[in-house]
């Protein structure tokens, strides 16, 4: 004879389960229970620390938010870059007629296709600030648009330059 599938003979005393707490029930099991990730005799290293972990995280996402929301506040505020031309200022998104109201013309314009027939411009800026130094601006543009550029300085050495110990033998103050 079987009850509930089970020999009678193999039958352990059963409490009904309705008077036993249900925080107690899970401990009753046999099953082995995972071992706690944070034991109260071991330490969690500082970068593990909870507190520690969100003021990282904050400042990460923080951080991404600016560099996303940022440039779209700037170009709601200014939509058709006025204020940067008026200052002699340009952007990522201006056209290039907008550049040209605000730098003026290039000194030389490159232009390049890539394979898929997408037109992109390198303009080079010369800032002649002496006979000997110059200082070049470059500005790069995809159909039309401005995408980037990059300021380069002057790669002359001055007097000021050298150290003071061993100066240079054409360059005597």
């Amino acid at each position: 004879m079987t009850l509930l599938n089970k020999p009678v003979s193999s039958l352990t005393p059963l409490l009904p389960t309705a008077s036993i707490p249900a925080r107690l029930r899970h401990t009753m099991t046999t099953e082995p229970q995972p071992a706690s990730l944070e034991s109260p005799t071991e330490e969690l290293s500082f970068i593990r620390r909870r507190p520690v972990r969100i003021i990282i995280y904050t400042g990460l996402g923080l951080f991404v938010l600016l560099m996303v929301i940022w440039p779209m506040i700037v170009h709601l505020l200014d939509p058709d870059f006025q204020k940067h031309i008026e200052q002699h200022r340009v952007m990522v998104g201006m056209t290039k007629d907008q550049v040209l109201k605000s730098w003026g013309g290039p000194q030389t314009i490159n232009t390049t296709f890539t394979k898929d027939g997408i037109r992109q411009e390198e303009w080079i800026f010369e800032d002649w600030e002496s006979s000997a130094i110059v200082r070049h601006r470059y500005l790069y543009f995809e159909e039309g648009a401005l995408i980037g550029g990059w300021y380069q300085g002057s790669s002359e050495r001055r007097v000021h330059d050298f150290p003071a110990e061993k100066p240079h033998p054409k360059l005597q103050p």
